[in-house]
């Protein structure tokens, strides 16, 4: 019930104003029929120039012409109007011109008497011009316009279909918005077929206004002189004054409408009302306001010419030139400020969302409160030193790593810190603030008041003295390291040890998008017949998983383009990549252009040769090893490896092909970062030397 009565008084308010409209449409056709008096007259006229100011007026302040879409049938309705009220007038003129200039209406008189001056010749010359600018200038121009508009629109109709339905399949808008696009465009479409047909209403109006004032002029003096005596020149003079000011007052009206429907058309597709079109592109080069300045300038100076009016607006736009620059700074400036504000309060209504506190930092180092307190003045300094780890990363092994999220904790002991990947602490480790950390490898600890402790990056022996005495462990020639050097030189190795999961997909297809146009389309035509884009994916990060750098990452998609088409595993594919990259690994792993190698003794060759199970391809399918060979290799591999460690070398170890991945799975439990390189891996040229053997 409460429903009904609410929609009740909106139906009653429709059907009122529909049914005001059609008696308004009825007293329009009533009018070309039934005489009306002169006072009507006069309020119908003055309601056809109200319409037409009005029409005008909306037609500058319209964002697009679209927003106007109604205008044909405005213009329809004006243009009837007009014509009624020509009709009436012509009907007043020609029964009561006898009785004088005030036979049809005040508005005549006075639009006559103030555009004729009294001299009928006058006004027969303007209301000339006028039917010739409105005719021949505006409403020719108008026409063609909206003729070659709804042309173009309604060929362009089949593309812009097509572009919705593609931009709705590949989920770029939803289906609500695709239909209204649709209906847009079938709106600009009508609109602009309304408009071409509409341009030929003023048209016929400025003929048909011509033919009436010519009628009028004709059948008044032929009434006036037979019908009330008057002499030829009195009738002429009451006469053609009523006519031609009859004439005026409805040209002027349309010439306004015209105007209106020329700016309407020729708006295209320019958004934004009239002004903003306007003087936004045509104060939008300052250049050209200065040279129109100067040469208005010159104008002003030509003997003969006045100059206060070319001097006057060669100042206007000289000043108007300078100012455009300082007004699109300032509005920048503002635009810049309030899109700063804006981006500001997004990034703080996210910290604060629920869904903030679900993602995680891919690297985040928490600081304890006394270590915060300790690093506070230095912190410029900590996210500097962190940016150039990143680049120095970038550039070492070819993919940028994540930033690392910088925040205090409260919550862990006040002198440690915690390294977390994705949200979970890999490394953690307890600083002893104010103190420095001297790397004692092989030697002994230095004759200083101290303390034996295992450094964290590498859990190399180390001694941790006070800073007071660190010019003490110069004399002695010991390298130390601060409390900010010792834990970003472990964050440095936690990030190292950890670059396969910080390889996302995302990073993976950036990189890509990176590379040059052939080596794209040669990615794009192996990931879609032989491997995938996270089969790729789990390459790379293999290859980073063993600190093999990807950075040419061209080199890697070849050799992947060669082996993919033959195998599968990608375990299989990652050791046909190293041994394509046999120079970048060997070189990446020399020092002072030799490789350090420590192989396997014979007896362990044979003892994992012997431990591949293969099938009857001859492929590896299984590695089964004694348990207790496998626990003898790891305490033989443990005391050759840490005898070279301990010497500070550097060095890989080298094994059967085969056997490598297996030897690497084994070594990497004990020495996390050592390297392990098969025979086929070492490059040509490369100077081999051999350290040892582990037997």
């Amino acid at each position: 019930m409460a429903i009904s009565e609410s929609i009740q008084p909106k139906q009653a308010a429709g059907n009122g104003r529909d049914v005001g409209f059609a008696i308004g449409i009825i007293i329009i056709l009533s009018v070309l029929f039934l005489p009306i008096p002169a006072f009507f007259i006069d309020m119908g006229l003055a309601v056809s120039i109200a319409l037409s100011v009005l029409i005008l007026m909306v037609a500058l302040w319209i964002q697009r012409p679209l927003d106007f879409s109604s205008f044909p049938t405005i213009l329809l309705i004006a243009t009837m109007l007009r014509l009624s009220l020509n009709i009436a007038t012509t009907r007043m003129i020609l029964s009561h011109g006898g009785e004088g200039t005030q036979a049809a209406g005040y508005v005549i008189s006075g639009f006559s008497q103030l555009v004729m001056s009294g001299d009928f010749v006058i006004g027969l010359i303007v209301f000339m011009i006028l039917i010739i600018v409105n005719f021949i200038v505006i409403t020719k121009g108008a026409t063609r316009i909206a003729e070659v508009g709804a042309r173009f629109t309604l060929d362009a109709i089949p593309g812009k279909q097509m572009s919705i339905d593609a931009d709705l399949s590949a989920g770029i808008i939803n289906e609500k918005e695709a239909q209204l696009r649709r209906r847009e465009l079938e709106e600009e479409s009508s609109f602009f077929g309304s408009m071409d047909g509409a341009s030929k209403f003023v048209r016929g109006d400025a003929i048909a206004g011509l033919i009436i004032t010519a009628i009028n002029i004709v059948g008044g003096i032929m009434i006036g002189y037979f019908r009330h005596g008057m002499a030829i020149g009195e009738a002429a003079d009451v006469f053609v004054k009523l006519s031609v000011g009859d004439g005026l007052v409805t040209q002027i009206p349309a010439l306004i409408v015209s105007l209106a429907a020329g700016l309407l058309v020729s708006k295209g597709g320019t958004r934004g009302s009239a002004d903003q079109a306007v003087f936004g592109q045509l104060g939008a080069y300052p250049r050209a306001l200065h040279v129109a300045a100067l040469l208005l300038a010159v104008l002003s100076l030509m003997p003969g010419l006045p100059m206060l009016p070319f001097l006057v607006l060669a100042c206007s736009m000289a000043g108007i030139g300078y100012m455009i620059p300082l007004q699109n700074q300032r509005r920048a400036a503002e635009a810049e400020k309030a899109e700063k504000a804006k981006q500001a309060s997004k990034e703080e209504e996210e910290r604060s969302s629920v869904k903030a506190s679900l993602k995680t930092a891919e690297i985040e180092l928490l600081i304890g409160k006394q270590l915060s307190t300790k690093l506070l003045t230095s912190h410029q300094e900590l996210a500097f030193r962190m940016s150039k780890m990143r680049k120095k990363f970038a550039t070492q092994y070819g993919f940028v790593v994540p930033e690392v999220r910088l925040s205090d904790d409260f919550s862990i002991p006040s002198k440690s810190y915690q390294i977390k990947v994705h949200g979970t602490v890999v490394s953690e480790y307890q600083v002893r603030i104010g103190e420095v950390l001297a790397l004692l490898g092989n030697r002994p600890a230095p004759d200083i008041p101290g303390e034996e402790v295992r450094e964290p990056a590498f859990g190399m022996r180390a001694y941790s003295v006070p800073e007071t005495l660190s010019e003490d462990l110069k004399r002695e020639n010991f390298a130390f390291a601060d409390n900010m050097s010792v834990l970003l030189t472990h964050l440095s190795e936690v990030i190292r040890n950890n670059l396969p999961q910080l390889l996302s997909y995302k990073d993976m297809k950036a990189l890509i998008e990176r590379l040059d146009p052939e080596y794209k389309k040669l990615t794009d035509e192996i990931c879609t017949s032989h491997i995938t884009y996270p089969g790729l994916q789990a390459v790379l990060k293999l290859l980073l998983a063993e600190r093999v750098s990807i950075r040419n990452l061209h080199l890697i998609i070849e050799a992947i383009a060669e082996i993919a088409p033959h195998v599968r595993r990608t375990e299989q594919i990652v050791e046909h990549v190293r041994i394509r990259m046999s120079q970048q690994i060997c070189g990446d792993l020399s020092e002072n252009g030799a490789l350090k190698v420590l192989r396997l003794g014979n007896r362990w060759d044979l003892a994992f040769h012997q431990s591949l199970k293969r099938d009857a391809k001859g492929e590896v399918r299984e590695f089964d090893i004694d348990p207790r060979q496998l626990e003898e290799f790891g305490q033989e591999a443990s005391k050759a490896v840490r005898a070279h460690i301990d010497a500070g070398e550097r060095f890989v170890i080298v094994t059967a092909p085969d056997a490598r991945p297996y030897v690497r799975m084994i070594i990497e439990r004990l020495f996390p970062t050592l390297p392990v390189l098969s025979h086929v891996e070492i490059a040509k040229g490369v100077e081999i030397r051999v350290l040892g053997t582990i037997s």
